[in-house]
């Protein structure tokens, strides 16, 4: 872990980036009594027509539950994360606003090195339920500024950028709008990630390489 390189490194959100936390909590919802009224929203609230505190408990009491343990991955972010991890060699850093709950803490760790590998995430940041991510951004900016930064919420994607992080918007029906900050690139999954680091890599070898070659002549 002491030798894992600065350019070999991904801080991302967890929740509409890696895990679908959408699914988990609609299933939820669902074996609770509620209905889903409205699609593609990010507002949990106008998704159940519930007022914003009702809304906020339900989403405080299933980020604290079990099911933290058992979210299924994003889309494609298990193959690609992976590949990532095992074919590039880069190492992942977690940046989630989860709970205050250590139990819970535990669990999403678990699900992650369930589903990813147990090396694959080498730090996890804790937040609490919906907290915002500007001042741990900007703490892990100290450490690993320039590294790709992964989101779905753009207000986090904008911070980000703002902290010097290569930033990237994960693309879902509640952001689909979002009229994009130009040092925010829009992502529609995994794969596109892997390709936009590969062409990283191939970039940055050929400025290293020219720079040598300048140097021999």
């Amino acid at each position: 872990m002491d030798m894992i390189k600065k350019n070999k490194v991904i801080l991302t959100d967890c929740d509409g980036v890696c895990l679908d936390w959408e699914y988990g909590f609609h299933t939820w919802m669902e074996t609770h009594g509620h209905t889903l009224k409205q699609k593609d929203l990010y507002s949990v609230a106008k998704q159940y027509e519930l007022t914003d505190e009702q809304a906020k408990r339900q989403v405080e009491i299933f980020n604290s539950s079990a099911s933290m343990g058992f979210l299924p991955p994003l889309r494609d972010a298990q193959y690609y994360i992976k590949l990532l991890a095992e074919k590039l060699g880069y190492r992942f850093v977690a940046v989630t606003s989860l709970s205050n709950d250590v139990s819970a803490q535990k669990l999403r760790t678990c699900n992650l090195k369930k589903l990813f590998g147990n090396d694959t995430f080498v730090e996890y940041h804790y937040l609490g339920c919906g907290d915002d991510k500007d001042e741990i951004l900007l703490q892990l900016a100290n450490k690993y500024e320039g590294s790709i930064w992964v989101e779905d919420k753009y207000i986090n994607a904008e911070v980000g950028a703002d902290a010097g992080f290569d930033s990237l918007l994960m693309e879902h029906g509640h952001n689909l709008n979002y009229d994009a900050d130009e040092r925010v690139s829009i992502v529609r999954n995994w794969e596109e990630i892997y390709n936009y680091v590969e062409r990283k890599e191939t970039e940055r070898d050929l400025k290293r390489r020219t720079s040598k070659f300048k140097k021999d002549i």
